[in-house]
């Protein structure tokens, strides 16, 4: 008869899939493992973020250059107005971009990459010898669980293996039997004696099942505690792994913040800034800028009779000799008198006046034409007296 147990037991999986579970011996490797492998991760993902910083930096330096090498060209164009400034904004905004781009390859270099470095170091320490202090703790510890359970399942396998090969002499000692039935010319002892074997068998199989059975037994009852233990392990083993997830999840926002140039605030400015520019490009206000420049709208002097203006008379050095004289007579309360020209004064003690200007003359014309006076403004010095005529009262 078959056992209620064994009938009980579920279908095993494919043999392939079954020795593939965690559950088999030395298949807790994977997850032994996955230390090495973070570990290497995180080297690999900090040069691929050193490579992205340079890729930063070059795309900074050409923006640069082809701000440097387009601005020089454009200075030298005959644009002219808002036009002019709107293609000059391109070079100003190319400039703080490559600022930018270069503050996010230092950035990703000396902040993401350092701070990456920094916990990879902390995060994977090793044992001399051993590699990384958590891959040997952890196969150390599986193994220490496992041992009892596959010393188990290697006596399962064998009980197994020995209902299998006494199920098979069974089923020989049937087939003989049903043979042996079959042939009239067999003698009736023969015959006995082939039902004996097979009777035999069929108690050694029962015999043999018995003690699979027993084996399946302790591997079963074993089986929570086995579970209980590698579960604990497995489960230190997923909090290391959870930090290390979560820390460079953290890293990968920030370092999506540098790069993320959609959300800064001096590319908005920029671009903003730019816009503003483009939009103001003015056709009427270029056209008048033009018109008043380079057109008619231009100031120019149109041809009017010149009066003649008399020359200064005396040589500058002869004035000075004159003016430091003290014998020049000298007018009490002055007489007015209005100038014809304007004149400039070209040194400190001259006086400066324009056409039809009133002043006072306070002393007489010396013997090289020069007459002392008073502004209005109380300012007195020397004019040239053929450039005023006196106010008739």
């Amino acid at each position: 008869m078959t056992s209620p147990k064994m009938s009980t037991l579920p279908r095993e999986p494919h043999e392939d899939s079954r020795m593939q579970s965690f559950w088999m011996p030395g298949n807790y490797e994977r997850t032994v493992r996955r230390t090495d492998q973070s570990f290497h991760a995180c080297k690999d993902i900090m040069a691929c973020f050193n490579e992205r910083a340079k890729v930063e930096k070059h795309y900074a330096q050409q923006l640069s250059e082809w701000s440097s090498k387009w601005k020089a060209i454009a200075d030298a164009r005959p644009l002219y107005g808002s036009l002019m400034r709107a293609w000059q904004c391109f070079f100003s905004s190319a400039e703080r971009l490559s600022i930018l781009h270069s503050s996010i390859s230092q950035s990703l270099v000396t902040e993401e990459g350092d701070r990456v470095k920094s916990w990879q170091k902390e995060t994977f320490p090793k044992k001399i010898f051993c590699g990384f202090r958590e891959t040997y703790k952890n196969e150390t510890e599986f193994a220490r669980a496992q041992k009892p359970w596959a010393k188990r399942l290697g006596k399962l396998e064998k009980a197994r293996g020995a209902y299998h090969k006494a199920c098979r002499k069974e089923q020989i000692a049937i087939d003989r039997e049903t043979q042996a039935k079959e042939n009239t010319e067999l003698s009736p002892e023969k015959l006995k004696k082939i039902q004996d074997a097979r009777e035999k068998a069929r108690e050694e199989k029962d015999k043999v099942r018995e003690k699979y059975e027993k084996v399946l037994e302790d591997v079963t009852s074993y089986a929570p505690r086995y579970m209980e233990e590698m579960e604990a392990i497995f489960d230190q083993s997923q909090e290391e792994e959870r930090r290390r997830i979560s820390f460079l999840k953290q890293a990968f926002l920030s370092i999506h913040r540098h790069l993320d140039v959609t959300n800064n605030e001096s590319v908005k400015i920029v671009y903003s800034e730019l816009h503003h520019t483009l939009m103001s490009v003015s056709e009427t206000d270029d056209l008048r800028w033009w018109k008043n420049n380079h057109g008619p709208g231009m100031p120019t002097d149109w041809p009017t009779i010149e009066e003649w203006v008399p020359p200064v008379k005396m040589p500058k050095n002869k004035k000075r000799e004159k003016k430091g004289k003290k014998d020049k007579p000298v007018m009490i309360g002055g007489v007015k008198v209005r100038a014809l020209y304007n004149y400039v004064g070209e040194e400190s003690d001259e006086l400066s006046f324009k056409a039809g200007e009133v002043f006072l003359k306070v002393e007489e014309e010396d013997d090289q034409g020069w007459c002392r006076g008073m502004l209005d403004g109380g300012m007195d010095g020397f004019y040239p007296a053929n450039y005023v005529e006196v106010v008739v009262q």
